[in-house]
């Protein structure tokens, strides 16, 4: 094999692990999925190995490397933590895989990977600052400033989910118990999953988001109700990152970003929260979906040497 600017990018999920190879101008080259091995953390990595050395076979090329996980790396011990995949959890999985693979790796949660590929060649594609959110079962975050991925000291930048909700009413307070041990935060009230406690407690019916969602657009005045307090809150909580990052544009990923109705309602939700007589600030869907993730790492691997 030559060397070569091809880029690999590896999105390891809780049921399915995907790879893509990219050329440098972002076309794909190679896509696979594979399921990912339930709770085996020798299989796991076997697996990813497995589809590494396959795709560079295939593409006759040693490839950069850029992997996405649930979970991020703790910057005290250099093991996973966080991950929904609990035997990852405690694991020195960017050392093992790097000893595997015999070469540097980089390797980052996948709402940073769901940013970076955005920015590069997504929705944000040539803004300056780009925040990346993921409104799915949880809430996510990352920020690209100039085309790089921002960290920080602490592995944390994005994490914009776990600070409370702004602005909180009287019946919003203490707020929901997050998993993380508080409660009130965020991810408890813009998730998928917080709108749907939310009309449960409402209404006493127990429904799924995309049922919330379409019996809204058929006139139930109970869903539309609940569709209005999740954008209500979506935009406080959106209005504080804009108070304190300035970004040129928001992209939204996950389920709830589906929700086309969020684009125009919750723009001129922000007025009364920013900080600014005007908003230039753009609230965005992602361009690449589902694949935004296993892009963001491939462009996320380009950032080393082979």
């Amino acid at each position: 094999m030559t060397g070569s600017s091809i880029r690999i990018g590896i999105d390891l999920g809780g049921t399915k692990t995907e790879i893509i190879a990219l050329d440098p101008s972002g076309m794909e080259l190679l896509r696979r999925r594979v399921p990912t091995p339930r709770e085996d953390y020798p299989a796991i990595l076997a697996t990813i190995v497995a589809l590494i050395r396959e795709a560079e076979q295939a593409l006759r090329s040693r490839a950069t490397v850029g992997i996405g996980t649930p979970g991020s790396v703790s910057r005290a011990t250099g093991l996973l933590r966080g991950s929904n995949s609990v035997c990852l959890n405690g694991q020195p999985l960017q050392h093992d895989l790097e000893a595997l693979l015999e070469r540097r790796i980089v390797l980052t949660n996948d709402a940073n990977c769901f940013a970076l590929s955005e920015a590069s060649d997504g929705a944000g594609a040539a803004a300056e600052v780009v925040f990346g959110v993921i409104l799915g079962s949880g809430v996510g975050g990352g920020i690209v400033v100039r085309g790089h991925l921002l960290d920080g000291p602490n592995g944390i930048a994005g994490e914009w989910g776990h600070n409370p909700l702004p602005w909180p009413r009287e019946d919003e307070r203490p707020g929901p118990p997050c998993f993380c041990g508080r409660t009130g935060c965020i991810e408890t009230f813009v998730s998928g999953r917080g709108m749907e406690r939310d009309h449960r407690e409402q209404t006493g019916e127990a429904l799924l988001g995309p049922e919330i969602v379409a019996r809204a657009e058929a006139g139930d005045a109970s869903c539309e109700a609940t569709l209005a307090r999740y954008e209500e809150r979506l935009g406080r909580a959106l209005a504080h990152i804009m108070n304190v990052l300035d970004p040129d544009v928001i992209v939204l990923g996950g389920g709830m970003s589906n929700v086309m109705r969020l684009y125009r309602n919750v723009p001129p939700r922000l007025h009364p929260w920013v900080f600014s007589d005007r908003i230039d600030t753009k609230i965005v869907p992602h361009r690449h979906g589902d694949s935004s993730g296993v892009r963001g790492a491939a462009w996320l691997g380009g950032s080393v040497e082979t």
